[in-house]
């Protein structure tokens, strides 16, 4: 069984597998970029998808990371990740209470909270989140109807956020240098691995920069 948070506490590099970007990606392929390590954990993100087929693929996908060192987590749906043996869920500001999530869940599984303000991230903090995704940094074609709350984030949450916290918002290989100057060093990324012709070699690179 996996050590869950330990993992998490450990990772820096955080793959969301937001659809439809990642349709063109098969198990085996999924299976290919978390083999050298880098990636800790993948978020499933789909909210186009009837919930039944949502499931049905995580637990393959589930299966598929279980004996890996990669944290499986999912979107939203805090029954899926209860049905499909999901290390944990991933909550928005609107979704399911912290407090409520952690009922359902117990203590071990892993929540996270999208945050986007040092406000936000303080009372994530205090209500039990074991981390956060900050952001959008900078404006993202992932989620258009939030407006990027910029760098300067991050260094308030260096000395204030003691949760392990995840940058997120368009971040990719040609910017994570500001990323880390500005105080973080993990990231949360979709299509700066998906979108690209070889994701293999843009997961090794990313890590690099934040190694």
């Amino acid at each position: 069984m996996k050590l869950r948070k330990s993992l998490l506490k450990k990772s820096q590099l955080y793959l969301i597998l937001d659809r439809p970007g990642f349709s063109r990606f098969s198990l085996k392929k999924i299976s290919c970029l978390v083999s050298g390590k880098e990636i800790g954990l993948i978020q499933l993100r789909d909210k186009l998808s009837a919930k039944a087929d949502v499931l049905k693929f995580a637990i393959k996908l589930a299966k598929q990371l279980a004996l890996t060192k990669t944290l499986l987590i999912i979107n939203d749906y805090v029954d899926l990740a209860v049905a499909c043996g999901a290390d944990g869920v991933h909550l928005g500001q609107d979704d399911l209470s912290l407090k409520q999530a952690r009922k359902i869940l117990g203590k071990n599984k892993i929540i996270g909270l999208s945050c986007h303000s040092l406000r936000q991230a303080l009372k994530a903090q205090e209500e039990g989140a074991d981390y956060i995704g900050i952001g959008p940094i900078y404006a993202t074609a992932t989620k258009p109807e939030y407006k990027p709350i910029g760098l300067e984030v991050l260094g308030k949450l260096k000395n204030t956020i003691k949760i392990p916290y995840f940058a997120i918002g368009d971040i990719h290989a040609g910017n994570i240098k500001e990323i880390i100057t500005a105080g973080a060093r993990r990231v949360a990324v979709c299509r700066a691995i998906l979108k690209t012709r070889h994701p293999e070699q843009a997961v090794k690179r990313l890590y690099r920069s934040l190694t």
